[in-house]
């Protein structure tokens, strides 16, 4: 919702520096590099109800800073500590699908879950750009704050714990209370290791999996560019749309265009989340009955195409000032693209790392938070040098780059890879 009011929050702190501007943007997503680093392993410690409530009200204060602030460095201070706050959904809420579907489910919840993170960069920017026109960009802050207290009494009452761990710790407490016997024990009760010890073993844990596992290294990556991509384009639409040498439109107007983005995410939801399990159901009896991850990534192909055919069309559309409907038929396809690969690649990892899945989601959240951190503020520079046309065609590459081979190498050796790491699950 923060990209239509950049303008007035520049004239208002006067800044003329674009990266310092984008920063301004940015520096939300660089904290969901660094929050789901120690929030999805906590969740494995004390559970996912208590670790959402805590930093969805530590969301809503650090937001509501920002409404209030008064310089740039508050802002972007502001803006990271909020971003913190914000990333447990992204570091956790797989982890809890994970804990409530089995996997001939998993896909479809983990699809309509995973709309969200991608949606609502998408839609915000056409209520933010309305607000900031009509009120103050202040009020941007002060909506979203708004909305997130609405969620917060909604988790208090109606949100369970679902991690099983923590669910059968807490009856052994109960039942050691009631029964006065201490051998009411969880498996990791009897391991008697300190509070101290099972912390570091859990923070530890997600930068271990980065740096240990292809699969979530090869992974990680895939998604670093994709979101890294679309949070480029996000920081470019505001400018393409309302400037002059290009489309001239008002920020309310041109807020709409980002219309294009959340359809092609809701078509590309629609399109995986009733096939990956379809196609998960389908091999899995063509296997005897036994399921693999490896069954989420044929899906991955419709992604592989979509991304890059999306951005050259976006790309070469925009440079050559087409009627304003072709960029964002264009951004309708990447789009598509955009959230398929999220979805399948969100999914194999939570089939792939059950247990750990918060972990494990955790590591490819840091790379790609830290792409959708960075491609913005090389952006200015990039489409200044080589224009719309040619700016889209390098990332619509680097798309083929990484788009094809990924899931032909989780495909051929995914299961292997699998069989030789300590995290892993086998298929079931």
């Amino acid at each position: 919702m923060v990209a239509p009011a950049l303008e007035s929050i520049a004239v208002d702190f006067k800044i003329t520096d674009d990266v310092l501007l984008e920063l301004t943007l940015s520096t939300f997503v660089l904290a969901y590099a660094v929050g789901p680093l120690f929030l999805g392993p906590l969740s494995e410690i004390y559970g996912r109800k208590i670790i959402l409530q805590l930093t969805n009200l530590f969301y809503i204060v650090f937001n509501i800073a920002c409404g209030v602030s008064k310089s740039t460095a508050q802002m972007i201070a502001f803006r990271f500590l909020a971003g913190i706050g914000g990333s447990a959904p992204l570091a956790i809420g797989g982890g809890v699908l994970g804990d409530c579907f089995r996997p001939e489910e998993r896909g479809k919840a983990l699809a309509i879950y995973g709309l969200a993170p991608l949606l609502g960069p998408a839609i915000g920017p056409i209520a933010g750009g309305f607000i900031a026109e009509n009120t103050t960009w202040r009020w941007v802050f002060y909506a979203t704050s708004i909305t997130a207290g609405f969620i917060q009494v909604a988790g208090f009452l109606f949100l369970p714990e679902t991690y099983a761990p923590v669910i059968l710790g807490n009856k052994a407490k109960k039942l050691r209370k009631e029964t006065g016997n201490q051998k009411y024990e969880t498996e990791g009760e009897r391991q008697h290791q300190s509070p101290g010890k099972i912390l570091r073993t859990a923070l530890i844990r997600p930068l271990r999996l980065l740096t240990t596992q292809p699969i979530v290294q090869i992974l990680a990556l895939y998604m670093a560019i994709v979101y890294g991509t679309m949070y480029l384009t996000l920081a470019t639409f505001p400018t393409l749309w309302t400037s002059k040498a290009y489309y001239g439109e008002s920020s309310g107007i041109g807020g709409l265009n980002y219309i294009s983005m959340g359809l092609g995410f809701m078509l590309g939801s629609q399109i995986c989340a009733p096939l990956i399990d379809r196609i998960y159901r389908h091999l899995k009896t063509r296997n005897n009955n036994i399921g693999r991850p490896e069954f989420r990534v044929p899906l991955m192909a419709v992604a592989a195409f979509c991304n890059p055919v999306g951005l050259f069309i976006y790309g070469w559309t925009a440079e050559k000032r087409c009627h304003w409907i072709a960029p964002n038929f264009g951004i309708c396809i990447f789009s598509i693209g955009n959230i398929v690969a999220f979805q399948c690649i969100q999914t194999y990892i939570v089939d792939s790392y059950t247990r750990y899945a918060a972990s494990a989601l955790a590591a490819a959240t840091l790379l790609r938070s830290l792409a959708g951190f960075s491609f913005p503020l090389f952006a200015p520079y990039m489409f200044d040098t080589l224009k719309y046309g040619w700016g889209n065609s390098v990332l619509a590459f680097v798309a083929i780059g990484i788009g094809i081979p990924a899931p032909i190498l989780l495909w051929r050796f995914g299961q292997k890879l699998r069989a030789a790491s300590p995290f892993a699950a086998g298929g079931d």
